[in-house]
């Protein structure tokens, strides 16, 4: 029986949990060391029908709940945030065009998550960061092609992406194409800021796009929707970095609690001391309370209610809460914690990384802000 309450299928969730301890922990602390795209794990989830489980199977996924993608990406975190990371940015391009694309490109590209492909989503700009509301980066329709032209900064997995989603702004305004990573003229290079300190799956990369030519049909949606397509899709991934958030969390809570079991300071397990029973008495109901409200953001995925709501409250809070455990975790090891042969110091990286990316805290209660702005208070 496990610890913690499985929310989703008890028998897949010990499935993951069972492949995490096998195949994603043993090589978590060397992935984070040399910075690398982990892609023999990305391909054996994918074999294992696990990159595209949300996807409907006429396209070759599993038609899971949201529920059930959630409890994929909080166990696979246990392992590593780094590859929840590369699961996410794969599941984001798949999500823009199963939520928006033609049904042509859908037949076209989704069945090609199910075979492994790896994607990356690619909205930030060196000048605009967070602010995709006007970008340098343009397309142009000649013929019957778009004609992509810019630069695209900081690409979170990027390194190994076989395939993009790339905003653009047209005439229109902004707007979301599908671009493969061997279309001609296309390049990736490691900027000199490329590199973080936390979720660290391969350094970020800038997308170079020197009058890149796509297939007209290769607009994702409708022209100059891009960015409430794009935000739509990260209420989508903003609750599934918040179950990596618990999963880092729970890799903190669970290696402190081991270590000071069997620790003996002044005669005593750790543990057996009062004061320490109550950090992790806090960690606990933290990290239980989190949980909570990530499947909560879950169910509002399955039955689109209040998605923003759930999604920005449930990646504020769950990240939040990972950062305060993995302190937690390393001050009650103490010299212990904050050792380089101890993965303490990856928790807390990743942890407080997490943060800031996929949408920092300051966004998250602005979009909470905003859904307040819109409520009747006769709902109160």
């Amino acid at each position: 029986m496990s610890f913690w309450t499985p929310y989703a299928d008890a028998s897949f969730v010990a499935s993951i949990a069972a492949f995490t301890r096998q195949h994603i922990t043993p090589v978590a602390d060397q992935i984070d060391k040399d910075d690398v795209y982990p892609i023999r794990i990305m391909k054996q989830l994918a074999r294992d029908g696990l990159s595209s489980i949300s996807l409907p199977q006429e396209y070759g996924g599993k038609g899971s709940d949201f529920t059930q993608t959630v409890a994929l990406f909080e166990e696979v975190s246990v392992g590593s945030a780094a590859v929840g990371v590369s699961l996410i940015t794969t599941f984001q391009a798949q999500t823009i065009i199963n939520q928006f694309g033609s049904d042509d490109l859908k037949r076209r590209y989704l069945p090609e998550f199910g075979n492994g492909m790896l994607a990356s989503y690619a909205l930030t700009e060196a000048k605009h960061g967070s602010d995709i509301r006007r970008l340098d980066t343009k397309a142009v329709l000649q013929g019957d092609h778009w004609v992509i032209t810019g630069e695209k900064s900081f690409i979170t997995s990027g390194s190994a992406a076989e395939f993009f989603v790339i905003l653009a702004e047209t005439p229109v305004g902004v707007s979301v194409f599908a671009v493969p990573a061997a279309t001609q003229n296309l390049s990736t290079y490691v900027g000199g800021n490329s590199e973080t300190f936390g979720l660290r799956n391969g350094p970020h990369v800038n997308l170079r796009l020197q009058g890149v030519k796509v297939p007209f049909d290769h607009l994702i949606g409708i022209e100059g929707k891009g960015i409430r397509q794009a935000l739509t899709t990260l209420d989508y991934s903003r609750t599934l970095a918040a179950a990596i958030s618990i999963g880092i969390a729970r890799a903190a809570f669970g290696a402190a609690l081991r270590y000071t079991r069997n620790r003996v300071a002044f005669d005593r397990k750790v543990l057996e001391f009062q004061g320490i029973q109550w950090y992790f008495a806090e960690m606990l109901a933290e990290i239980d309370a989190a949980r909570l409200l990530v499947y909560r953001a879950a169910k509002a995925l399955d039955t689109h209610e209040d998605i923003e709501r759930y999604a920005s409250a449930a990646k504020l809070l769950a990240s939040n809460c990972a950062t305060r455990v993995a302190s937690q975790a390393i001050e009650v090891c103490g010299a212990h914690g904050v050792q380089e042969t101890t993965p303490y110091g990856r928790y807390l990286r990743d942890a407080k990384s997490y943060e800031i990316a996929g949408g920092s805290k300051e966004v998250l209660m602005n979009t909470i802000g905003k859904y307040l702005m819109k409520l009747d208070p006769a709902t109160l």
